[in-house]
C-alpha cells in the first residue's frame, strides 16, 4: 500500500519549468531514492512534500490525503520529518537540547498550561529521556551535554537525523544526507538509515547524489532529468535504463 503517490505536479518558476507533470508512489516501509544530475528537480519536488512550495497543479497525497491543503507547520503532526542538506542545527545548544527542539512538534500540554508549568515538568522529563535514547541509539551519548559547536561533520550529520526522528515521523524525507561524508562515514550512514527504517517503522524518501548509497539501500528508485520522470524501479531497473545511463554519462 503506498504511504505517498505524487500525481501529475507541475511547479513553475516565471518561465522556468522546475518539475513538469512528475507522478510516482512511495510504498509504505520502503526507502525510495530520489535521484537525477544536478537541475533535475529533486530540490524542488522534495520542497513540494515537506510543503516549501506550492506547486502550479498536481496532487500529492499522504496515505490518502491531500497534502497539499495542509500548511508548513502542520505536516509534522501527520508524521512528516526531514533532514536538511545545509545543517540548521543550533551551535552553541547540546546535542541533547537540539534533538529536544525537534520533539516540539509533539508536545501536548498546549500554551496556557505551558505558562503556568502545569504538566510541563512532567513532558519535558519524558522528552529529554527520549532524547536521551536517541543520542545513544545513535552512537553520539557521549557528547550528549556537549555544544554541537565544532564537532565532526559526520557526527553533525548523525545529531541532524536524531533530531528529526525525536518528531517521531512515520515519513522520514532525508535531503542528501551523505553530503560532505568521508567514503567511510557514507558506509555507515547507509547501515544507519536501514536500521533506522526498521526499528522506528519508518517510509524514507532519499535524495542523493551518492548513487552506490541509492542503489546498495533503496527499495525502489525514481530517475528524474529536466523536471520529468525517465525511469521508476528497483535499483537494478533503473541502473540497466538507458535513459537513466544518457542522463549521467551523456549518449555518442
Amino acid at each position: 500500500m503506498s504511504l505517498l503517490d505524487v500525481d501529475d505536479v507541475t511547479v513553475r518558476f516565471g518561465g522556468i519549468v522546475a518539475l513538469d507533470g512528475l507522478s510516482f508512489s512511495i510504498e509504505e516501509g520502503h526507502i525510495c531514492g530520489l535521484i537525477g544530475p544536478n537541475g533535475a528537480g529533486k530540490t524542488t519536488m522534495f520542497n513540494v512534500v515537506s510543503r516549501i512550495y506550492q506547486p502550479t497543479s498536481g496532487s500529492v497525497r499522504f496515505r490518502g490525503k491531500e497534502l497539499l491543503e495542509v500548511p508548513a507547520h502542520g505536516i509534522a503532526k501527520l508524521g512528516i520529518a526531514r533532514t536538511f542538506q545545509n545543517l540548521a542545527l543550533f551551535p552553541t545548544m547540546s546535542l541533547l537540547d537540539n534533538v529536544m527542539v525537534g520533539a516540539h512538534s509533539q508536545g501536548k500540554i498546549g500554551f496556557g498550561r505551558a505558562v503556568f508549568r502545569v504538566g510541563a515538568h512532567k513532558e519535558n522529563v519524558a522528552t529529554r529521556n527520549f532524547a536521551g535514547d536517541l543520542l545513544h541509539e545513535l552512537g553520539l551519548g557521549t557528547w550528549a551535554f556537549r555544544p554541537a559547536m565544532g564537532l565532526p561533520f559526520g557526527t553533525l550529520k548523525r545529531l541532524e537525523i536524531a533530531r528529526a526522528l525525536a518528531a517521531r515521523p512515520s515519513f522520514l524525507l532525508m535531503d542528501e544526507p551523505a553530503s560532505g561524508l568521508t567514503h567511510g562515514e557514507v558506509d555507515e550512514l547507509a547501515e544507519t538509515i536501514v536500521k533506522i527504517r526498521d526499528q522506528f517503522d519508518l517510509t524514507v524518501l532519499l535524495v542523493e547524489h551518492h548513487m552506490s548509497m541509492v542503489m546498495g539501500i533503496s527499495d525502489r528508485v525514481v530517475a528524474m532529468e529536466f523536471g520529468r520522470k525517465i525511469a521508476d524501479g528497483t535499483p537494478d531497473e533503473v541502473q540497466r535504463d538507458e535513459a537513466v545511463i544518457a542522463a549521467y554519462l551523456g549518449s555518442s
